[in-house]
């Protein structure tokens, strides 16, 4: 398990990246419409992006990897940390608190890396309060018809977690208009191209 005390180093600084403050790009959408496939082609599109990696209390699954899927880490020190204002964002889900190091965006950040995070609607609140000039950008399914299809398609969940998915998703579509950009999956490769395009547009401004 990661160490409670490593909460509070940053994460690994780009070289090519040390005179200018890097941008938090939150991204948040619906269960199955794809948002892991694209926060994947950022990491490998851009050099210098960093992935926040969440810290949770809860223990790890079957082939979860510290430092790699999460950090986890003792209730007892989350707690703690709560108490200090360490989390830039966090929840208590099922018993188990889940949240992200306001240290390590801080550090990060202030080394000129830009730090791509995948949290959900309520997450992102709660760091643009922090950070107001995060990008924010959700991603929208075609429909819903099509996200419960996709759903229905992978064959994982029961038909009680897909219906309480589906009324997840209503709920956060609902509140997609505190994101600075939507983009609608219909087509994977132009998705990928739009956010792509949306990243660039950031990254240009501060080069400028």
């Amino acid at each position: 398990m990661t160490s409670d005390a490593d909460i509070t180093q940053g994460g690994k600084n780009d070289k090519a990246a040390q005179t200018k403050t890097g941008r938090l790009f939150i991204i948040s959408a619906p269960s199955g419409a794809g948002k892991t496939t694209l926060c994947s082609a950022l990491m490998k599109y851009f050099d210098g992006m960093l992935y926040s990696i969440s810290y949770t209390t809860r223990e790890p699954r079957k082939g979860e990897k510290d430092g790699v899927d999460y950090h986890f880490i003792s209730k007892e020190y989350f707690e703690k940390q709560i108490t200090a204002g360490t989390w830039a964002e966090w929840a208590k889900v099922h018993g188990n608190y889940h949240g992200t190091s306001a240290v390590f965006l801080d550090k990060a950040v202030g080394s000129g890396n830009d730090i791509l995070l995948d949290i959900d609607v309520e997450g992102t609140k709660q760091i643009i309060e922090r950070y107001p000039d995060s990008i924010t950008i959700f991603i929208m399914p075609p429909s819903l018809d099509i996200l419960r299809f996709r759903m229905d398609s992978r064959g994982a969940d029961s038909r009680e977690v897909i219906e309480k998915r589906m009324t997840n998703a209503e709920k956060e579509i609902s509140q997609k208009n505190i994101y600075k950009h939507v983009i609608v999956n219909d087509n994977l490769p132009i998705a990928v191209a739009e956010i792509i395009s949306i990243v660039e547009m950031y990254r240009k401004r501060r080069e400028a």
